[in-house]
C-alpha cells in the first residue's frame, strides 16, 4: 500500500523579521502560539532571504531558483515589464501535476500591474495591483483568492475567477485565515492539499493593525536595538510598538490555522512552514527603507517547520537560502521531480538535515548563503538601457556564512567595487565593519571574497569584483 502523502501549509507573513518572535529573546514581542509552535518544530538558526525585496524573493521562495533566472530582479511595478517567467514551474504546479489540491490565498506579487497594460483595468486594480485570471499565470494554483500588491490592510480587496473585485471591510490577516479554514475544511478528503497564505502585515503602513493589538503594546516601554540611530530613532519610535502589534495579531491567526487542523485530525499529515520573505529594519543602522539591505533585520527571518515523526524537533545552524525551499519541502514530501523541472531547480534538498537523517544520507552543508540586490529604479533601468548598460551587473552581492557577512557594493555606472566584511560573532548588531576598497589579498576577507565569485560564476551573475 503506497504511503499517505502529506499535505503541506505554507505561510509566509510579509516583512516579517527573524528577531520578531518572543521564543527568540531578541525584540519585545508577544507571540505565545508561534513560540509553542517552535517547541513542536525545527526551527532554523539561519534561515536566509536570499534578495530581501518583495517580488525577487517571493518567485525564489516558489520555483528554487535565483533572480536572474526567474527573471524578477526587483518589484513587479509599475514602469518595468517585470514579472515571473511564463516558463517557470513553482511548486504548486509540480504538487498539482502529483495530484494534489493546490491553493493560494493572499499577497501575489509576481505580475506585471495591469495599468501597465490598461489606464482603467475592468478589475479596478490600481498601482502595482492586478487581477490575475485562471490560467498559466497561476502557476499551478487552482484556488485562488488573491491579489497582486496592494497595502490598504484594514480594507484589503481580492479576486477568485472573474474580475469582480471582493472588499471584505475585514483586517486583511484574519479575512484570509478564514478562507484557509474554509479551504482546508471544504477540501476534497480523497486528496491531499497544498495551500500557501501570504500575509501582508506586518509589512507596512504598520499602523493598519486592529486597536486591540495596539492596546497591547500602548504602555510598553520602547525598547530599541542597539544600532537604531540616527533618522532610525524617529523611525522606531513611531512606528515599532505598531510593527509588534501586527506581529502579535498575526500570531492570533496562526493560532486558528494550527487550531483547523487539529480539529480536523490533520496535524500528523500536514506539514506546516512558518517564514517571511524578508524582514525589516526599522530604524537600524538609520536605515529608513525598511528592507533590501544586507543588514541581519534585512535578510533573517524566521523559519519553522513541524511535521510530527518526520522532522525533528529543534534548532539547527544550517545555512538555509530561500531557493532551499521548494527542493527541500519536495525531498520531504517524496515527489519524483520530473528531470526537465529538476535540472532547473538551483537550490538543494535540505530534506536529510530536517529529518535528521545525515547519517544515511550525507548532506555537503553549505558554508555560505548568496545574497543580492539588482538596481530597481525605473529612471536607472532607463539610463541603463540608453547606455548600453547591463543594469543587473551594478546593486550589491555578498555571501553570509554562520559568522561573517561579506558584501561587495557597486553603484549603477560605477567600476570598481568597495566591500565590507561584518563578523557578527564579535560585533552582533553588525555595527563596526571592516571596510575594503579593494580586492583583499589576504585573511578571512580574502577568503570569503572567493566564496561569493565562486557564486557569482555559478549563477551567471554579470556584477563584477574587479
Amino acid at each position: 500500500m503506497a504511503a499517505k502523502r502529506p499535505n503541506l501549509l505554507f505561510v509566509f507573513p510579509d516583512q516579517w523579521r527573524k528577531q520578531a518572535v518572543g521564543f527568540r529573546q531578541e525584540d519585545d514581542v508577544l507571540t505565545p502560539n508561534i513560540d509553542r509552535f517552535a517547541h513542536e518544530s525545527l526551527s532554523l538558526d539561519h534561515a536566509i532571504s536570499c534578495f530581501p525585496l518583495c517580488s525577487p524573493n517571493r518567485s525564489v521562495m516558489l520555483t528554487g531558483r535565483y533572480p536572474l533566472a526567474t527573471g524578477v530582479t526587483t518589484n513587479c511595478k509599475l514602469g518595468l515589464p517585470v514579472k515571473l517567467g511564463d516558463e517557470e514551474h513553482t511548486i504548486g504546479s509540480v504538487l498539482k501535476q502529483e495530484g494534489y489540491q493546490t491553493g493560494y490565498i493572499g499577497k501575489w506579487h509576481l505580475d506585471v500591474p495591469e495599468q501597465s497594460h490598461e489606464a482603467e483595468p475592468a478589475s479596478g486594480a490600481r498601482h502595482w495591483d492586478a487581477y490575475i485570471p485562471p490560467g498559466p499565470r497561476r502557476f499551478g494554483f487552482d484556488f485562488w483568492y488573491a491579489y497582486n500588491a496592494f497595502d490598504k490592510h484594514m480594507r484589503p480587496h481580492y479576486w477568485r475567477d472573474t474580475p469582480e473585485m471582493i472588499e471584505p471591510n475585514r483586517w486583511s490577516t484574519a479575512h484570509e485565515t478564514d478562507v484557509a479554514i474554509d479551504f482546508i475544511r471544504g477540501r476534497d478528503r480523497d486528496r491531499p492539499f497544498c495551500l500557501f497564505v501570504s500575509w501582508n502585515p506586518p509589512h507596512q503602513p504598520f499602523e493598519q493593525v486592529p486597536d486591540d493589538y495596539k492596546a497591547m503594546y500602548a504602555d510598553r516601554p520602547l525598547k530599541l536595538r542597539p544600532n537604531v540611530k540616527d533618522e532610525g530613532i524617529a523611525q522606531a519610535e513611531k512606528h515599532q510598538q505598531d510593527y509588534f502589534a501586527a506581529v502579535t495579531a498575526t500570531d492570533d491567526q496562526f493560532g486558528r490555522l494550527l487550531a483547523a487542523l487539529e480539529q480536523e485530525g490533520l496535524s500528523d499529515d500536514t506539514i506546516v512552514v512558518l517564514t517571511s520573505d524578508h524582514g525589516e529594519m526599522m530604524g537600524s543602522h538609520g536605515w529608513m527603507e525598511h528592507k533590501n539591505v544586507w543588514y541581519e533585520e534585512s535578510i533573517a527571518v524566521p523559519f519553522l517547520i513541524r511535521y510530527p515523526g518526520c522532522v525533528k524537533e529543534g534548532t539547527d545552524p544550517l545555512l538555509f537560502n530561500s531557493a532551499d525551499i521548494v527542493p527541500t519541502l519536495l525531498g520531504l514530501m517524496d515527489v519524483d521531480v520530473p528531470d526537465e523541472i529538476r535540472s532547473r531547480l538551483q537550490g538543494t534538498d535540505y530534506s536529510p538535515v530536517f529529518g535528521g537523517k545525515e547519517s544515511e544520507t550525507p548532506v555537503d552543508r553549505p558554508s555560505s548563503a548568496f545574497i543580492c540586490h539588482y538596481p530597481g529604479g525605473v529612471e536607472e533601468h532607463r539610463k541603463a538601457k540608453e547606455q548600453g548598460l547591463d543594469i543587473n551587473a551594478y546593486g550589491w552581492r555578498g555571501i553570509r556564512t554562520e559568522r561573517y557577512t561579506y558584501v561587495a557594493q557597486k553603484s549603477f555606472g560605477s567600476a570598481s567595487a568597495a566591500r565590507l566584511l561584518f563578523d557578527n560573532e564579535a560585533d552582533p548588531y553588525q555595527m563596526h565593519p571592516q571596510k575594503l576598497t579593494a580586492a583583499p589579498h589576504d585573511g578571512e576577507a580574502k577568503a570569503l571574497e572567493a566564496q561569493l565569485q565562486a557564486w557569482l560564476s555559478k549563477l551567471q551573475d554579470p556584477f563584477s569584483l574587479v
